[in-house]
């Protein structure tokens, strides 16, 4: 056996103890969706190594065929083309190109995580006596949410599910992006806040599965994992009743406690929830007189409140848990917005910029200055009273 053949054969040895105690999870997921997208990963990997394999190959035997010392090469200094080589060269990678892309626009479409699931797995598809539920999840700093709306009951840090039962996620976030992601039920999802992402997922063998933050959030990130639980069903009822008598109260206050930045949280159970604080959190209105997001937009729907949307401007202000936090210190009051030093003049007051009130702090620069409310001044900013609507209304002093 030549010495490169027994020195690769050594190297393959020799590195199996090392990857004995690796987990391919993702190659080898327990979730129908996870499955799939493995072996998209495996198809689009194949087709590409059809070319870049020959061509690795063809590079080292042109090297070593046509070298100065092998005589019997043919050398044919004046070669400039060769049909079929071209027709070789072009029409391989545009075939994989076709194919690849043909893969992947199926996929995209069938493995959309807002789509609802067409099958349990190969064998068995969804029907109508498919049992699902529905989990809202909520990453915070850094710490994992999940709501369970049909039992009534919460938990941090810890969920669970079904097997072979369709897992109806909507998914938010508290301050910052983060990611959501469990490689043995499926791909990783984004949550934002004020937005709310969705994924579709089913688990198919029970069994203790690793949760983790894909996204870099902040000091806690590499803390932020979770536990998921793949129970057969008698075991989830057990699991639900545990968390039921286990459990606490999960209301505003208490939420806003939970919501504040913390490392290594443990696992919290909550039996009861306070009715509408998940929408809370997703319409970022979890303090008291807050504006939820859909009021606002409501507002904004309508043209605006107009003058009035002055009055809206406390509830519109949202504070970060780090800034509550610092309140609750003693910088400041709990809730309260963070003075701007040295204020400028307001914003005038117009129909349809409700949302933007809190733009009144902001400077006014690039000969901006002078601006003024031809409202309250009576003049257009250059002495001038203001021309008349162009409906022919007067103006309202």
């Amino acid at each position: 056996m030549p010495l490169s053949k027994k020195l690769f054969c050594l190297a393959v040895v020799t590195s199996l103890p090392l990857l004995s105690g690796c987990k391919m999870v993702v190659m080898s997921p327990s979730g129908d969706i996870a499955r799939q997208q493995a072996n998209l990963i495996i198809v689009s990997t194949v087709l590409m190594l059809l070319i870049i394999v020959p061509v690795l190959f063809l590079t080292l035997y042109f090297a070593w065929h046509y070298r100065q010392s092998n005589k019997k090469a043919k050398y044919d200094p004046t070669w400039h083309h060769s049909t079929r080589l071209e027709i070789v060269i072009w029409s391989a990678p545009l075939a994989i190109i076709i194919a690849l892309g043909a893969i992947t626009w199926i996929s995209t479409h069938k493995l959309d995580p807002y789509r609802p699931l067409d099958r349990i797995d190969a064998a068995r598809p969804v029907t109508a006596d498919t049992k699902s539920i529905a989990v809202e999840v909520v990453a915070l700093d850094w710490k994992w949410l999940f709501f369970y709306p049909e039992y009534g009951i919460a938990t941090v840090n810890e969920l669970a599910a079904p097997v072979d039962s369709q897992i109806k996620f909507k998914l938010t976030a508290s301050s910052v992006m983060n990611a959501f992601y469990v490689p043995a039920l499926a791909g990783m999802i984004y949550t934002m806040p004020g937005m709310q992402t969705k994924l579709h997922a089913v688990i198919n063998e029970a069994g203790t599965y690793e949760g983790l933050s894909a996204n870099y959030s902040g000091e806690g990130f590499s803390q932020m994992r979770f536990k998921f639980l793949g129970l057969e069903q008698g075991d989830f009822d057990q699991w639900v009743a545990n968390v039921k008598r286990n459990g606490t109260a999960l209301n505003r206050d208490s939420y806003l406690k939970l919501e504040k930045p913390s490392k290594a949280e443990p696992v919290r159970y909550y039996a009861t929830v306070q009715d509408g604080l998940y929408r809370s959190i997703l319409n970022m209105c979890t303090r008291e007189g807050q504006m939820c997001m859909e009021e606002m937009m409501m507002i904004d729907k309508m043209g605006g409140a107009g003058k009035e949307s002055q009055e809206n401007r406390e509830r519109l202000e949202f504070q970060m848990p780090e800034a509550e936090e610092a309140g609750a210190e003693g910088n400041g009051p709990l809730g309260a917005a963070i003075p701007v030093a040295d204020p400028k003049p307001a914003m005038p007051s117009m129909p349809g910029m409700s949302g933007m009130s809190g733009m009144s702090g902001m400077s006014m620069d690039h000969n901006m200055q002078n601006m003024q409310d031809p409202a309250r001044s009576g003049s257009d900013g250059n002495g001038q009273e203001p021309s008349p609507p162009d409906n022919g209304a007067s103006a309202k002093p």
